[in-house]
């Protein structure tokens, strides 16, 4: 794909209309700026890799100085995505070429994540693992991917899977509960009470298994399914706020 270079005379066309067709990523940067450099090739390889589903358009601040305090562009690189002729996502800074491919994703998802997508509805093992092979931190993926290990009892694969993922409660607490299968911590009540929707008599198995147990490891893996419990409930429910001030005090 081609980047191309906007300015004041050319914003309009192929900025503004043309995000009512596709979106167009706009690179504000200037010659000087070293972070600019840095992030250009990211926003090249993501704008390639959704091959002409999106734009890329670069635009120097330094000779288009009206366009880029009408779009308050306070600091440099700063990348804005427009769609129907407004700015629909935006960041500024050279971040992680993740980040800009997780950007990228929120307009337009690249072929790897269209295709993690169709594995996680299909539930097809082959391709939930071809996707995490392309992108371990993709939580839905990797969480179908290990709930089909741990209905085979493949626990250590399942945690090995689920602890290299970002920070994400419900798949900490999917980490834990392969863990503390794989370990024989005697709590399948609690986990077969979790899966029939019976969060109270689930929570108070794992509070008595929390109470029981002797390994720090043990019991902060029970904590975390039970995190995972809780943020399943939301934030509102009673039975969450009980049990929550229950951990507490035995934490403390």
């Amino acid at each position: 794909m081609a980047v191309i270079d906007v300015d004041e005379s050319s914003f309009q066309q192929q900025v503004i209309e043309r995000s009512r067709e596709v979106p167009v990523v706009v690179d504000f940067w200037a010659a000087w700026c070293g972070p600019c450099r840095q992030l250009g090739p990211a926003l090249e390889k993501a704008a390639t890799e959704r091959d002409g589903r999106v734009d890329l358009a670069k635009l120097d601040v330094d000779t288009n100085q009206r366009l880029a305090a009408e779009y308050r562009v306070q600091g440099i690189p700063a990348v804005k995505a427009f769609k129907d002729g407004q700015v629909a996502e935006e960041f500024t800074g050279a971040v992680p070429p993740r980040v800009v491919a997780e950007f990228f994703d929120r307009l337009v998802p690249s072929e790897a994540a269209l295709a993690a997508e169709e594995a996680i509805r299909s539930g097809d093992e082959e391709s939930l693992r071809a996707a995490v092979e392309a992108n371990p931190r993709n939580v839905s993926a990797a969480t179908a991917l290990a709930r089909i290990l741990m209905s085979r009892g493949e626990y250590d694969e399942a945690v090995t899977i689920l602890d290299s993922l970002p920070p994400d409660f419900a798949a900490a607490g999917l980490a834990a509960r392969a863990w503390l299968a794989g370990n024989d911590a005697g709590l399948e009540g609690a986990f077969d009470a979790w899966d029939a929707g019976d969060h109270a008599t689930a929570l108070e198995t794992l509070q008595e298994g929390f109470a029981a147990a002797s390994g720090d490891e043990t019991r902060d893996r029970i904590r975390q399914v039970m995190v995972a419990i809780f943020t399943e409930l939301g934030a509102d429910s009673d039975l969450a706020r009980e049990h929550r001030r229950r951990l507490a005090t035995a934490l403390y």
